[in-house]
């Protein structure tokens, strides 16, 4: 089944300033979204809610894509560097200030981003709604 992909106003900004081997990386991955969901993806995110209906994927480097799926869509929320040296910069630190959630004390597992049916983590569509609402305003 072919996913419908959006991206949140904050991960449309990210986007965009993607430049070379970087933005290839995320038009590569996004064409594979499209096709393939969350086969497409490296692992979900573990911690309190939403983060275990939420899924990431490698880019390029440190980079990184966190997608959550409504349905046929599937939601870019954030792009960007995991870099724990730099808060203000890094892609998980934005996560947890759009989801509201702090970051988890335990180490993560990173299990498969799809079930055992290879089906989506399917997050319901007013908490798809509440995030995509958030990055609004958090939008740089």
């Amino acid at each position: 089944m072919p996913y419908d992909v959006r991206a949140t106003a904050l991960a449309q900004q990210q986007i965009a300033a993607l430049r070379g081997p970087r933005r290839k990386a995320f038009d590569a991955f996004a064409t594979a979204l499209v096709h393939e969901g969350c086969a497409a993806l490296t692992y979900r995110l573990t911690g309190e809610e939403p983060l275990p209906w939420l899924c990431v994927r490698h880019l390029r480097g440190k980079d990184r894509a966190v997608v959550a799926f409504d349905g046929d869509d599937a939601w870019v929320l954030v792009v960007g560097p995991h870099d724990e040296g730099n808060r203000r910069a890094d892609v998980y630190t934005a996560l947890y200030e759009l989801a509201n959630v702090r970051p988890p004390e335990e180490p993560r597992t990173k299990p498969p981003c799809c079930d055992d049916d290879a089906l989506a983590p399917e997050l319901d569509v007013a908490a798809v709604d509440d995030l995509v609402r958030r990055a609004r305003g958090q939008r740089r």
